[in-house]
């Protein structure tokens, strides 16, 4: 069976991350992809220049629409932008606990421009943290969880990984592609045991929508029943070869996305 999987995440029109990127991330992942929109950006691959934000009404009626007619096997929560928001999403989430739900806490665009409101990392941190299953931050976005420092070693990533799973969440999937190494190490702390997931760096530019590939194809994952290690893992192994392969597409000047179908549309050799 085709499992369907639903992204609750804001849109870039580029093409490169928000809904955009979960939906490539779902197919390539073999799953049948969903979206409710929380939020419309204005971005291509060198920035964000607007944003218009969905009322959390209108956010919780698509996610509502979907479940009343879909059989939805797992959820991907990427951009939230306001806690009223993130309140809206939890509460049309809270009869469908027995879900996998996958939370990446975007809080910047690859550009640096914010796309949360101050409020909401208050909200995300009490409503969506404790129901997910998995949380993905990246460095910065872990200590802002944890109200920590960024993480600057492997010890620190473990520490922040555990202390977001003490608010709640099966597991916590720290990003290490901040941290200054030769290697991506990934830390994936799950029943108080810290699997770590690396991968050598590609010296590209084109990493744009890494964090919400990564995301979705940890939730595809999970709809197909694997376990979260396993899931993970298959997860890194996508983005890491999605990277490595982005430098084939011709997408904007800034930086561009990750190959998602590298291995659909294979290269002649």
């Amino acid at each position: 069976m085709i499992k369907n999987v639903l992204s609750i995440a804001g849109s870039d029109p580029s093409g490169g991350a928000g809904i955009q990127a979960d939906l490539k991330a779902f197919a390539a992942n073999k799953v049948f992809g969903m979206a409710a929109i929380t939020a419309l950006t204005a971005q291509n691959t060198q920035g964000v220049s607007a944003v218009e934000l969905m009322t959390p009404a209108f956010v919780r009626a698509q996610i509502e629409a979907v479940f009343s007619d879909i059989r939805v096997d797992a959820v991907k929560i990427g951009m939230v932008g306001t806690a009223e928001i993130a309140t809206a999403i939890a509460q049309a989430l809270a009869d469908h606990g027995d879900l996998p739900i996958v939370l990446d806490p975007v809080m910047m665009a690859k550009g640096g421009a914010p796309l949360i409101a101050e409020n909401a990392m208050e909200a995300i941190r009490e409503m969506l943290v404790p129901i997910a299953t998995v949380v993905t931050p990246n460095l910065p976005e872990a200590a802002k969880l944890v109200g920590k420092p960024e993480a600057k070693t492997r010890a620190d990533m473990i520490t922040q990984a555990a202390d977001i799973t003490a608010l709640g969440p099966q597991a916590a999937l720290i990003k290490g592609g901040h941290l200054n190494a030769d290697i991506s190490p990934d830390v994936l702390m799950v029943q108080g045991t810290a699997h770590w997931f690396e991968a050598p760096r590609t010296d590209t530019k084109n990493t744009h929508g890494t964090g919400c590939s990564l995301s979705s194809a940890l939730a595809a994952h999970l709809s197909q029943g694997h376990s979260i290690e396993t899931a993970a893992r298959a997860a890194k192994s996508f983005v890491t070869e999605a990277i490595a392969t982005a430098d084939q597409l011709t997408v904007g000047q800034g930086h561009g996305p990750i190959h998602h179908f590298n291995e659909l549309w294979k290269q002649p050799t």
